[in-house]
């Protein structure tokens, strides 16, 4: 099937790869189905395409290669939602912006997949220990700016 995008034009995607978040993610709840996008196969940033509006699209990144311990307490009705038997059969991904010369990722609202059924739902997690904007890396030449600001 081919999936519209702003930033890679017009894509071939295996509807066998296609993911389906029954109730949207954080502030999108009408837009259901997604694509994981890999840019390239060194890359740990991927890019989750909305197959229904070709502009909504955000970068992701598995936390746990960035944050070591990193675990989500998913509940029972959770895993049951998503069709999974325990926490550790989930894949994990965070979202991941840029700020004020860092890149960040969302660790509070993190994104729970079940890459069997290809099914997903985004969790807010009552925890306080992470943040919408942990800090994964500075940008290069990012210090520098901020000494000349």
């Amino acid at each position: 099937m081919k999936v519209r995008t702003s930033r890679f034009g017009e894509v071939e995607i295996d509807p066998s790869r296609l993911l389906v978040f029954p109730h949207g993610l954080l502030g999108f709840a009408r837009f259901r189905t997604f694509a994981l996008l890999q840019p390239d196969d060194r890359g740990v940033f991927y890019w989750l395409q909305s197959v229904e509006d070709p502009e909504l699209a955000f970068v992701v990144t598995d936390p746990t290669a960035w944050v070591p311990g990193y675990q989500v307490p998913i509940r029972p009705g959770e895993l049951a939602e998503l069709g999974l038997e325990r926490a550790d059969d989930a894949t994990l991904f965070a979202i991941v912006n840029r700020r004020d010369g860092s890149i960040t990722a969302n660790l509070q609202g993190p994104i729970v997949l079940n890459a069997a059924s290809r099914t997903g739902i985004q969790l807010v997690l009552s925890d306080r220990t992470w943040s919408t904007r942990h800090e994964l890396a500075r940008m290069p030449g990012a210090a520098a700016a901020a000494r000349t600001a």
